[in-house]
């Protein structure tokens, strides 16, 4: 029996937040599809040029591109010089986002708090994936990461749940709008994963409590998450577009 071709060899892609957690997984697991890959990163140069080491010694060809999201200009810059070094873009994934760790309640949330969320999550990801769709060649892909807080609300994190559940009605219209050039567009939203992000939320026996409320019974690492990533971008999913897929080890259903 040959092997499954997922259609991404030779293709080009941008992967924001690339540098650490979620995204960097997706980067690796797109690079050993042969996929090239730009890594947008914010500050962490190191983390950011490590990835691109590690994707080289396995053969692969990646770059690094530091920009701010939040600022318009930066994120512009960022797709059109992942565009230049590439040749060219087929694949948008947007992981850049951040969560506060701090829980607290809507009526004493700040307003510096709200605005610094939206701006990463919310923001960012508008200014980046408005450049991408401007480039993206035809039939591409956009994924937009999101999270379960956007599905069901996450209590003490208002600012957080209302900046992922946004992200629903954009992948919807965009997939529409994108369609006419046979690209497709979708959220993928996961629930608790072992990021540097969660460490706080996993101390003091944190851990143990998460896990006991999903069924799988485990917290999910940043690869199973790249993975259902993967599918999206590549050629098995090109009639799946407009839709948000879940990957929480059955946490929300």
């Amino acid at each position: 029996m040959s092997g499954v071709d997922l259609g991404l060899a030779g293709r080009r892609a941008l992967v924001t937040g690339g540098s650490r957690g979620i995204g960097r997984a997706i980067a690796l697991r797109l690079a050993a599809a042969g996929v090239r890959v730009a890594i947008g990163y914010r500050a962490d140069a190191t983390a950011a040029g490590a990835v691109v080491d590690e994707i080289g010694d396995a053969g692969g060809q990646a770059f690094a591109v530091a920009a701010d999201v939040s600022d318009p200009a930066a994120a512009a810059g960022l797709v059109a010089e992942a565009a230049r070094l590439l040749g060219g873009l087929d694949v948008f994934v947007a992981s850049a986002g951040v969560w506060p760790y701090e829980s607290v309640p809507l009526s004493e949330l700040t307003s510096d708090r709200w605005r610094r969320t939206l701006a990463v999550n919310l923001d960012g990801l508008f200014h980046t994936t408005r450049a991408a769709a401007a480039v993206l060649a035809e039939e591409g892909r956009v994924v937009l990461i999101g999270s379960t807080a956007g599905q069901r609300g996450e209590a003490g994190h208002a600012d957080y749940a209302a900046s992922k559940a946004a992200l629903s009605g954009l992948v919807k219209s965009l997939a529409v709008e994108l369609a006419p050039r046979g690209t497709t567009v979708n959220c993928v939203a996961p629930g608790w994963v072992d990021t540097d992000m969660c460490e706080e939320a996993f101390a003091g026996g944190g851990r143990a409590r998460i896990e006991a409320g999903i069924p799988l019974g485990r917290i999910a690492d940043p690869d199973d998450i790249a993975g259902p990533t993967l599918f999206l971008c590549s050629a098995l999913a090109r009639h799946v577009t407009g839709t948000t897929l879940s990957v929480n080890g059955g946490a929300v259903l």
